[in-house]
C-alpha cells in the first residue's frame, strides 16, 4: 500500500477530516518513527509489532560473489521489524 491509497482509505474512514490533515497526521507518525530509529529506540506498537535497529558487525573477509576478491564491508544499522504474536497469529488464520 503507497502513501496515497493510505491517505484515501483514511478518508473514507474519517470523512470529516480533509485531505491535507491526513496527509499531516500520516507525515508526522512516520517523522516519529524515523526520529525514533535514529536515537536507536525501538518503536512498539502493540498488536501489530516492534521496530528496532541492529548494528551489523564490520567484515574484514567478506567476498565479492561476482569476482572472489576480499573486501572490508564497514559496520552499519540495520531496520528490523519483528511482528506481534496477534499480529502472527492474524496472518496465519
Amino acid at each position: 500500500m503507497s502513501r496515497p491509497d493510505l491517505i484515501k482509505l483514511l478518508k473514507e474512514k474519517h470523512p470529516k477530516l480533509n485531505k491535507n490533515q491526513l496527509e499531516i497526521i500520516v507525515d508526522n507518525f512516520f517523522k516519529s518513527i524515523e526520529n525514533a530509529l535514529v536515537k536507536k529506540k525501538s518503536i512498539e506498537l502493540r498488536s501489530f509489532g516492534t521496530f528496532f535497529i541492529k548494528e551489523i558487525k564490520e567484515k574484514y573477509s567478506a567476498r565479492n560473489p561476482k569476482t572472489g576478491e576480499v573486501i572490508y564491508v564497514p559496520k552499519k544499522n540495520k531496520v528490523r521489524f519483528r511482528a506481534s504474536k496477534k499480529f502472527k497469529q492474524f496472518l496465519n488464520k
